[in-house]
C-alpha cells in the first residue's frame, strides 16, 4: 500500500510538472494530453515495487526505462513480447512520431500483446535524432510540411514508403540493428540536430551544446568552432531542420531553453 501512495505522489508531481511545460510551450501543447507516467508494477520482496516501462526512446534510438515522461508519442512497431518485455529495437521501417491526444483516442493499457509497442521522446528534436518522422494522420500538417521538403530533398522519391526507405538508410548501420551515425561539420548543423560527444548525445543550440537527459537538457558546453562532429541526427532529418522546422508538437523541451540561459 505504502508503494502504491507512492506511485500516486509521483503521479501528480509529474502533472504539475507537465502543466508548466505546457505554459512554457505556448500554444503549441494545447494539443497535448497531460497524463500521468505509466508504470508496470513488479511485486516481490514484502511489498510492491513501481517501476517505468521500458518506452522511452533516446536520440540514440536506444529504449530505456525512465519517470520521465516526455511531449511526443510515437512507435516502431511491435518491440514488445505478450509479457511486456521489449525483445527488439524496432519492427519495420515506418518508424512515426506522433501527438500525445488525437481525437480522444485511448491508448490504455500500453504494450499489449500483439500490438505496437508506445514509444515516448522529450520532444521532436529527440524523435527525429532517433530516426522519427511527422505521422501522417495525428499530424497532418508536419507531415505535409515534410512531404513538400522531400520534394527538394529527393525527387525521385514519393510517398510515406519511400521516405521511410530512406530514412531507414540514413539511421542503421546495413547488415546490423545499430544506430548509423554521420560525419559533419559542427559550424553548419542548424538548431535541433544532435551529435555524439564522448559517449552522451547533445543538442546543438545557437552556440551551444546541451546535454541530453530523459528528464530535460543540462550542462550546456560552447559549440567548438572549425570541427567535424558524430552526426546522430539522420542527414535528410538535418536538412528538414535547416528548412526552418516549427512542428505542431514542442520541436524542444522547455529545459532546452533554461540550459541556454
Amino acid at each position: 500500500m505504502r508503494a502504491a501512495r507512492l506511485g500516486e505522489r509521483d503521479s501528480s508531481i509529474e502533472l504539475e510538472k507537465q502543466a508548466r511545460f505546457a505554459e512554457l510551450v505556448g500554444r503549441r501543447t494545447t494539443h497535448i494530453a497531460i497524463i500521468p507516467p505509466t508504470r508496470e508494477i513488479a511485486v516481490g520482496g514484502y511489498g510492491e515495487a513501481v517501476m517505468p516501462l521500458q518506452n522511452r526512446v533516446t536520440p540514440l534510438s536506444e529504449l530505456v526505462a525512465d519517470p520521465a515522461r516526455g511531449l511526443v508519442y510515437g512507435n516502431r512497431g511491435c518491440l514488445h513480447d505478450e509479457t511486456g518485455r521489449i525483445r527488439r529495437r524496432y519492427n519495420g521501417k515506418r518508424w512515426i512520431a506522433c501527438r500525445l491526444q488525437f481525437r480522444g483516442w485511448q491508448r490504455r493499457p500500453l504494450m499489449q500483446p500483439g500490438r505496437f509497442t508506445e514509444l515516448f521522446f522529450l520532444d521532436d528534436a529527440t524523435a527525429l535524432a532517433a530516426g522519427h518522422r511527422p505521422c501522417a494522420l495525428c499530424r497532418r500538417e508536419d507531415y505535409a510540411r515534410l512531404v513538400a521538403i522531400w520534394r527538394e530533398l529527393h525527387p525521385d522519391q514519393v510517398g510515406a514508403e519511400a521516405i521511410d526507405a530512406q530514412l531507414h538508410s540514413e539511421r542503421v548501420a546495413p547488415g546490423e540493428r545499430r544506430q548509423l551515425r554521420h560525419e559533419a561539420p559542427l559550424d553548419e548543423l542548424p538548431d535541433g540536430a544532435f551529435v555524439l560527444r564522448g559517449a552522451a548525445p547533445c543538442l546543438v543550440l545557437g552556440a551551444y551544446l546541451l546535454s541530453w537527459t530523459a528528464a530535460g537538457y543540462e550542462a550546456r558546453r560552447p559549440r567548438p568552432a572549425r570541427q567535424q562532429a558524430l552526426l546522430i541526427t539522420p542527414p535528410s532529418l538535418v536538412s528538414v531542420l535547416c528548412s526552418g522546422w516549427e512542428p505542431f508538437v514542442p520541436l524542444l523541451h522547455p529545459t532546452a531553453l533554461a540550459a541556454q540561459t
